[in-house]
């Protein structure tokens, strides 16, 4: 769902060829997943579901193997969302809303952000560093549980959900394919982490 070959291309400048998937029958052979989208909640789901792709996605979570999610690809992990009625993947507990009018910020959200981590994950540098990223959203997640939200982005007079992480599933709300060597050193570190075994965050 739009951002396809953006995601391809920053792999590819890596050193990290990547497979497209169309069909269950793709997935064999493949070592870890990445669900990118551009564009609205419900379309998206409609495709996961015509591709055939919902109930192995899930239990691709289930099974523990690694999957990363960015921008819609994040909402899509959730349970529901306001901007549409299609049920989501229901890998993270949580709804996606749209974002908070009367905050002083033009929705949608479109620019440079500052990541606040909350809990330490594969996809953010070690130490106090708090990367800029670049954000086009107008809904962001609200997890059921804190422990799952790995990283926020000021908005208004508040936050909003920038990354989510919970066993070997992790998810960007922000684009790092379009995060110039933020985003780069992002998806290095999610690469190092897959080949490094891919071992669960303590």
């Amino acid at each position: 769902m739009g951002n396809l070959h953006s995601v391809q291309t920053s792999f590819e400048r890596l050193g990290q060829p990547l497979t497209q998937v169309r069909n269950p029958v793709d997935l064999e052979g493949c070592d870890a997943l990445i669900l990118p989208g551009v564009g609205a909640f419900d379309p998206a789901m409609e495709k996961l579901h015509s591709s055939g792709l919902v109930s192995d996605l899930r239990s691709w979570h289930e099974r523990g193997r690694p999957l990363l999610g960015i921008c819609l690809g994040l909402q899509l992990l959730f349970e529901s969302s306001g901007e549409g009625k299609t049920e989501g993947l229901g890998i993270f507990e949580g709804s996606v809303q749209r974002l908070p009018d009367g905050e002083g910020e033009r929705i949608p959200h479109m620019g440079w952000g500052q990541l606040r981590p909350h809990h330490a994950c594969p996809l953010l540098p070690q130490g106090d560093e708090q990367p800029w990223v670049y954000f086009v959203h107008s809904y962001a997640a609200i997890p059921s549980k804190a422990s799952d939200l790995a990283a926020t982005v000021s908005f208004g007079h508040g936050e909003a959900t920038a990354m989510v992480w919970k066993q070997r599933t992790g998810a960007c709300q922000f684009h790092p394919e379009k995060s110039a060597k933020a985003g780069a050193q992002i998806l290095k570190h999610w690469i190092g982490w897959l080949q490094s075994g891919a071992p669960l965050s303590q």
